[in-house]
């Protein structure tokens, strides 16, 4: 669980038993008293898992996150001053219900402020596997704060470690946060400090992603550029060079044709040459004949 998830659901929690206060009835004082009892746990940790990893994290690592981190721990204070004040009051007193009445609504003030403003800062500036880290570091520092409010001690570190409300995390968490084994002094600083490198590793491996998507882009840019012409070029080829195939048997066949046809016709003007003479020398030898056989007979008379 990322840490926004896990700081959400502890938003949830207590608006339930919020609701649970409102719906008790005005003589149910025990059933009041064990409500604000559960409200005054829930409120101390979720504030101090805030106040020693959270609120050192995001003033480090997000932008413009500052003032929204000073008065949210000044939300916090107020708050732990009206918790500790109930912690010991009867539910009959005139105030009791008055003092819970201010509490939930500096509560759901500050709820709404954190994640409709504070929560979108972080999670756009840190990585996954950061607010994954320091979700971890948040469940695990939740079995060692206190479960009581203590408005006087200090609420940002290293003077809310001291204390020792951080030493259960060293345990829990010491493969995963490197240098906490020192000390709960030093546990935020090193939180700070592995989740920075978390995000620069993050923002390395994005630039690089984009800068090669970026390529791939200029390169299908240039094939796409390129394509076309030589596709272009390749159809004229093929284009001249089916005309040029196409026009060689045309010019073929028609020489053929050509020649076939004169071929012909010169034939048949040597046959009808040929044919003419034939007659034209069969009549000469006929007259020729004739002549000869006149002469012949009137050869024969005279004698």
């Amino acid at each position: 669980m990322d840490a926004i998830t896990l700081l959400r659901d502890d938003h949830k929690t207590v608006e339930q038993l919020f609701k649970r206060f409102e719906k008790a009835g005005d003589d149910a004082n025990q059933e009041k008293r064990q409500i604000v009892d559960m409200i005054i746990e829930e409120l101390s940790v979720h504030a101090a898992i805030e106040e020693q990893l959270f609120y050192p994290v995001a003033r480090a690592t997000v932008p413009d996150a500052e003032d929204i981190t000073l008065e949210s721990l000044e939300e916090h204070h107020i708050v732990k001053w009206l918790l500790s004040e109930l912690k010991d009051m009867e539910p009959t007193h005139e105030r009791f219900q008055a003092k819970v009445t201010v509490l939930m609504e500096n509560v759901r003030h500050h709820v709404r402020e954190e994640q409709d403003e504070f929560f979108p800062k972080v999670r756009n500036a840190l990585s996954r596997a950061a607010l994954a880290d320091l979700g971890q570091a948040l469940a695990d520092a939740k079995m060692s704060v206190p479960r009581e409010p203590h408005p006087e001690a200090p609420d940002t570190p290293p003077g809310n470690s001291v204390m020792g409300t951080i030493s259960g995390v060293i345990d829990r968490v010491g493969d995963n946060i490197s240098g906490i084994a020192q000390g709960g002094v030093n546990a935020a600083q090193d939180l700070v400090q592995r989740i920075m490198n978390m995000n620069n590793n993050s923002t390395k491996r994005s630039n690089a992603s984009a800068n090669g998507r970026s390529k791939n882009g200029q390169a299908k840019s240039t094939r796409a550029k390129t394509g076309p012409a030589k596709s272009s070029r390749g159809t004229s080829a093929r284009a001249a060079s089916t005309r040029s195939a196409s026009t060689r048997p045309k010019s073929t066949r028609s020489g053929s044709t050509s020649a076939t046809k004169s071929a012909g016709s010169a034939a048949k003007k040597s046959a009808r040459s040929a044919a003419s003479t034939a007659k034209r020398a069969a009549t000469s030898t006929g007259r020729t004949a004739k002549r000869a056989a006149s002469k012949a007979t009137s050869g024969r008379g005279s004698r």
